[in-house]
């Protein structure tokens, strides 16, 4: 499986990880603590571990000021623009807008994660028309702000309809389908009970024909079912990865690349997925 982006394919053969690069100042997790240089060297080490994809965002999803296209522009085209020039690995925005996206693109990105649900149908033109890869996260209406006890009759078959339905209007602008991926939202209005459910059933979602990218680093998804805060939340992340990986996920959007990776390389190995990197044990004469 591949898929393909405005510059290019990445191959699914095995779960890609994409590695969060922040530009929020309020980000629930490591917002503010980068200035431009250090965001940059940020990236490359995380290229460095293994990120097949490198998401940079300028606008928190959670609650928070609202931000200007101007100002989230500003924010994140020039890192864009750098990165463009410095690694070969496709860069992914998290917008949307669908003027900022253009706008990326333009400057080097090869994906757009829009954790907005398509709200404008114009950004799906916008993939169409630069060829870029969009990926369709399940909100269920709740983006800047908290959820307020969402109630679902089966959490699963409504996210499944609603991601179907999402693919089915960008399709319909132009987008193809192997430029389409889909997230179910961990957290986005939704409680952590429906949010376990979800990965618990992972496999009825990946059976959607579009490959699926899970975003569970360090959610409140984690954080209360351990009941620790957001820098206590690596392992149980870790936890959910490998049962993304074991259910067929084709992605996973995280802040820590090295774990994971080699957490997502010991599940495809056992899986059958992935040769051993350097297996000696009993093998000598």
């Amino acid at each position: 499986m591949e898929l393909r982006h405005a510059r290019g394919t990445l191959a699914l053969d095995h779960c890609a990880v994409m590695g969060i690069v922040n530009r929020t100042p309020d980000s629930f997790y490591d917002g503010g603590r980068m200035g431009f240089d250090e965001t940059i060297a940020h990236a490359e080490k995380l290229a460095a571990e293994g990120a097949d994809v490198l998401d940079v965002g300028a606008v928190k999803a959670g609650p928070g000021e609202e931000v200007s296209a101007e100002e989230e522009a500003r924010r994140l085209l020039p890192i864009v623009e750098d990165l463009a020039t410095r690694t070969n690995v496709p860069i992914s925005v998290e917008t949307s807008r669908p003027e900022v996206a253009d706008a990326a693109v333009a400057a080097g990105a090869g994906l757009v994660n829009d954790v907005g649900g398509l709200a404008d149908d114009e950004l799906a033109a916008v993939c169409a028309d630069t060829g870029a890869a969009i990926v369709l996260m399940h909100h269920g209406g709740q983006v800047r702000g908290r959820p307020r006890n969402p109630r679902y009759g089966d959490v699963v078959a409504e996210v499944a309809a609603e991601l179907q339905a999402l693919a089915e209007r960008v399709r319909a602008r132009g987008v193809p389908g192997d430029g389409i991926v889909i997230d179910p939202g961990l957290d986005f209005n939704k409680t952590t009970f429906h949010s376990l459910e979800l990965v618990r059933r992972l496999d009825e979602l990946t059976g959607l024909g579009y490959p699926l990218l899970l975003s569970p680093s360090r959610k409140d998804v984690v954080g209360e079912a351990l009941g620790v805060p957001p820098e206590q939340r690596l392992e149980g992340t870790l936890a959910l990865v490998a049962l993304a990986v074991a259910k067929g996920a084709a992605l996973v959007r995280v802040h820590d690349v090295a774990p994971t990776v080699r957490v997502v390389h010991t599940v495809e190995a056992v899986m059958g997925l992935r040769a051993p990197e350097a297996p000696v044990r009993g093998l000598w004469e």
